[in-house]
């Protein structure tokens, strides 16, 4: 998210999460303050191989209510996040997403070492860019998902996938895994510029998925 103008407009939208960069090296960087939202929305923060300390000092500087590991950030990383913010009285509740970048190639066992430590995967694609490269992954590659973690899906959604959105949660039903199917997260697709997002195209998919039962 960008400027606080913006953000209102997204909060109007009731979104799940709201999401803020906190990555020099992104054209979405983050660098105002956030203004205060509804409680019902989560308001997480992006990271990318940041430090502890920088999480800590951006996680309450902001109250935020999840965060989102887009690095190679380990196991234990996360673990030790964890039982950082689990000692802290402002951290009680935060949510850890870890990010995994997804292609042909991605083996979906590594994930086993994050399980019970976060509380959700997110898939991106794999690209040059640490997220917001703004193409897809193969979906059909999810099937091949066997944990019980929860995740999210990212990478490139737009308006027209989300036909392909439904036919993946119905996947999941039909195997008895709903539930693992849990969210998804979208970007660029509906940029006007960097971390500005375009308040109509939003209010369309959000129509398009509520009519095809994803919301």
């Amino acid at each position: 998210m960008g400027t606080p103008g913006n953000i209102r407009e997204m909060e109007s939208l009731k979104p799940d999460y709201l999401g803020f960069i906190f990555y020099e090296a992104s054209p979405r960087n983050f660098i105002n303050e956030i203004p205060e939202v509804s409680e019902k929305i989560k308001k997480t923060g992006v990271f990318v191989d940041a430090s502890e300390d920088f999480i800590v000092q951006k996680t309450l500087q902001h109250k935020l209510n999840a965060i989102q590991l887009h690095g190679d950030e380990s196991p234990e990383y996360c673990r030790n996040l964890r039982v950082t913010f689990q000692n802290r009285e402002n951290g009680t509740g935060l949510e850890i997403f870890k990010v995994f970048a997804v292609n042909e190639e991605f083996d979906f066992s590594i994930l086993n070492q994050y399980e019970g430590i976060v509380d959700f995967f997110l898939f991106d694609t794999k690209g040059g860019n640490k997220g917001g490269n703004g193409i897809p992954f193969n979906w059909e590659l999810l099937k091949n998902y066997s944990s019980v973690t929860p995740f999210f899906l990212s990478g490139g959604i737009g308006l027209e996938d989300v036909v392909g959105l439904k036919k993946l949660k119905e996947f999941f039903e039909k195997t008895g895994k709903s539930r693992v199917f849990y969210g998804i997260d979208v970007n660029s697709k509906f940029e006007i510029s960097p971390g500005e997002k375009d308040k109509n195209l939003l209010e369309e998919f959000s129509k398009k998925l509520t009519y095809q039962g994803l919301r």
